[in-house]
């Protein structure tokens, strides 16, 4: 008889233990991650105090949410989808735990052909996913004084390009901003301060998604 109680004893401790730990993983916010914003001015946060940029917004954003993020300012003002695979080693370093990528509008504002936007776009891609890194691709549409034509070869890379990798997309970085009155600097193309927290507070759910893929991931 005082070898059961004792044998149950032990069970009992070890079951509290096991359910102990798994209330604790389940209520932590997992390891930081880090999340480099690989982008141009919509993302560097053009004419916008630091703390008003779009990667410093995110980062506050998911930790008021219990998120363990740093999310780092990888945006070049003027920058097209050359100069951001120009510049990917050194601007999404080691350590790197995931990647917004922004580029392409300036490809499209200086009508640049659609398939040197979506051959530089593919470059990244297949470099970030050689080292294991998940991204969310951040879409673009051509201005509409491009013309139809350009519409039909631009607008297609970013949906195409997500299928093809299995990333997340957003559709459109600049949804519920462009042509939106009282969102936009007085160019009414870049996101003013309450612009940007429009695109964050869009964006999150799926940057959340990231942060679930890096973490499942080993970053």
């Amino acid at each position: 008889m005082r070898g059961l109680f004792t044998s149950l004893l032990v069970a009992g401790l070890s079951l509290a233990g096991l359910w102990q730990t798994a209330a604790q993983t389940a209520g932590a916010p997992g390891r930081e991650v880090r999340i480099v914003v690989l982008g141009d001015s919509l993302s560097a946060g053009y004419q916008l105090p630091a703390a008003d940029a779009f990667p410093a917004r995110l980062q506050a954003a998911l930790k008021a949410r219990g998120q363990a993020v740093q999310v780092d300012n990888a945006g070049v003002s003027g920058d097209t989808s050359t100069g951001g695979l120009e510049r990917l080693d050194w601007s999404v370093g080691e350590g790197t735990d995931a990647v917004i990528l922004e580029l392409g509008g300036n490809d499209a504002l200086r009508g640049i052909d659609p398939a040197i936007t979506r051959r530089n776009l593919e470059a990244i891609i297949e470099r970030l996913k050689a080292r294991r890194i998940p991204i969310l691709l951040a879409g673009m549409l051509a201005p509409p004084n491009m013309g139809a034509a350009y519409a039909e070869a631009f607008n297609p890379i970013f949906p195409e390009l997500a299928a093809k990798y299995g990333l997340i997309l957003d559709p459109f970085f600049l949804e519920g901003v462009m042509t939106v009155a009282g969102m936009t600097l007085p160019d009414g193309m870049h996101p003013n301060a309450r612009g940007v927290g429009v695109m964050v507070e869009r964006i999150l759910p799926k940057v959340e998604d990231l942060i679930a893929q890096a973490r499942s991931s080993g970053g």
